[in-house]
């Protein structure tokens, strides 16, 4: 039988405390403990605390977890402010032309584009943030509020949302300059539901039909299929994550504001069995299934709070052997 320095060249190590910089891969005798460990890539999947936007509201916004961007949304009144994440802290920046909440946000951190909203009536509004300010893109073909966007800002996709008499499920694709109608719309026609994607791949879950929703949808770029429902239903949750691998968070439902996370496998939605620490609506989300940002929202007021998702990370452990 093979022994590990026959496989690894080298002989475990026999320390008397757990190294302090391990790399991925190392193996040690703790000769303290007596237990033999390594160093490897695990499943945490759980929300830590980040640290608090400076202005408390409902948001939109993008990025990732250590470079993320959020904007407008509502205090008591429409909101123009955007802030930007570093892992640590979030910094105010110039705000946008447009004060609006109801609004979708997708993008980058130094590129994001918010789209739509509520001005004193649903909006067709395109922004385009380069990093230090905001500039007009090109409108909406279909005015609305309470939708969803998600991809770039050369490569973005719009869908859902609520007209100002009506909800729709129209779809939109965004070039960098202009948007084009999609002849396909959503099965489930609804408003604040969540997203998340690119703009040839994508997820919309929930929403607002009424009542709430757990209908979910994957977008091939070019139409819509339904596909296994969320766990939770709700709307204004929020969302992170590829076609394939997701995070649906947080919402609404009767008759509160709600914690729930829940894991997108390109299949089915697998419910955490612990949510966000606090439980809200009208969130923000960024970030990917293995490192996300929630942020903002309203609970029984408006929060200013941030929580960074983490799906992996190299931890050490006690290798069990018989």
């Amino acid at each position: 039988m093979a022994n590990y320095q026959s496989v690894q060249g080298d002989l475990i190590e026999s320390v008397a405390t757990d190294p302090s910089n391990p790399i991925e891969g190392q193996i040690w005798y703790n000769s303290s403990s007596g237990t033999l460990k390594g160093y490897q890539l695990a499943t945490v999947n759980a929300w830590s605390a980040g640290g608090n936007l400076n202005t408390a509201r409902t948001i939109a916004g993008g990025g990732t977890q250590t470079a993320g961007i959020g904007f407008g949304g509502e205090t008591t009144v429409n909101s123009a402010a955007t802030e930007t994440y570093n892992g640590t802290s979030w910094t105010t920046v110039n705000s946008m032309s447009t004060a609006r909440r109801g609004l979708s946000g997708c993008g980058t951190q130094p590129a994001a584009l918010a789209v739509g909203g509520f001005v004193t009536a649903p909006s067709n509004i395109t922004e385009e943030y380069d990093g230090t300010n905001w500039s007009t893109g090109g409108n909406l073909n279909t005015a609305r509020a309470d939708l969803a966007s998600v991809g770039l800002q050369t490569a973005a996709l719009a869908f859902g949302g609520y007209t100002g008499t009506a909800n729709t499920g129209a779809t939109e694709l965004y070039n960098g300059t202009s948007w084009t109608n999609s002849p396909n719309s959503l099965n489930t026609t609804r408003r604040t539901m969540g997203g998340f994607g690119i703009q040839t791949a994508a997820i919309a879950f929930g929403g607002f039909l009424p009542p709430y929703s757990a209908a979910a949808e994957s977008w091939n770029g070019t139409s819509w299929t339904s596909v296994n429902s969320l766990n939770t239903a709700r709307n204004r949750s929020g969302g992170a994550g590829i076609q394939t691998a997701g995070l649906a968070f947080g919402g609404e439902t009767t008759p509160t504001q709600v914690s729930a996370t829940e894991l997108w496998n390109g299949t089915s939605w697998t419910s955490n069995p612990t949510g966000l620490s606090t439980a809200r609506d009208t969130l923000g989300g960024a970030g990917s299934q293995t490192s996300a940002l929630a942020f903002g929202g309203v609970d029984t007021a408006n929060t200013a709070a941030t929580e960074e998702w983490t799906g992996q990370a190299l931890q050490t452990k006690t290798i069990t052997v018989s």
